[in-house]
């Protein structure tokens, strides 16, 4: 049963039932036991309940719950955890990407303005890497194929381009933005909403 524990999910919302983390079934055990979150059972959007650790671990095992085996028995595994006290919203820069370096430059090539389907373009290290140039938001724009091929390994002005702007990191944004229910989970529906 441990592989089951491995690969699943808890959906871990801050004390104003904002999404705020994933966690393993065994991360949130131990923050259940603690008194640091408490689960919540539930049934649709219409009937949701935080339930506390020893009511928890008395719970019955229902048909669409996965259960975690015992030396007491089978437990019922969450699916969503609340955390008692802590209330923010912590803050995360989406990943560096083709796909997000792509959606900050709005699918238009840095050096020439066209704008492109996404198999048009792909992402230019403005200082090169084999000359020294950084993975990192400031160093990274989507450009056209063709354009990219023709810069090489040189620096823009060697290979006769110029940028339309300077590259930026994107802002932060609330890591609430970017959790996703990956594994189509429906009791994260009500705290998530995908775009």
């Amino acid at each position: 049963m441990k592989s089951v524990i491995n690969r699943a999910t808890v959906l871990v919302l801050n004390r104003n039932w904002q999404a705020i983390n994933i966690r393993t079934p065994a991360e949130a055990f131990c923050q259940m036991a603690t008194g640091v979150a408490t689960a919540l059972e539930i049934e649709g959007e219409d009937h949701i309940r935080p339930v506390q650790w020893d009511e928890w671990i008395r719970l019955p095992i229902r048909e669409q719950d996965t259960p975690v085996y015992t030396v007491r028995g089978p437990i019922r595994m969450p699916t969503v955890i609340v955390l008692a006290n802590f209330a923010r919203v912590p803050k995360k820069r989406p990943k560096l990407c083709a796909k997000n370096i792509r959606d900050r430059d709005g699918n238009r090539c840095q050096y020439t303005g066209a704008l492109l389907k996404p198999d048009e373009g792909n992402v230019d290290h403005v200082v090169p890497r084999s000359r020294g140039g950084k993975d990192a938001w400031e160093n990274c724009v989507w450009s056209s194929k063709a354009v990219n091929s023709r810069k090489g390994n040189r620096l823009p002005h060697e290979a006769g381009l110029r940028l339309l702007k300077a590259p930026r990191a994107v802002p932060e944004l609330p890591v609430t933005a970017l959790i996703r229910n990956a594994d189509g989970i429906p009791d994260w529906d009500p705290f998530i909403r995908e775009k």
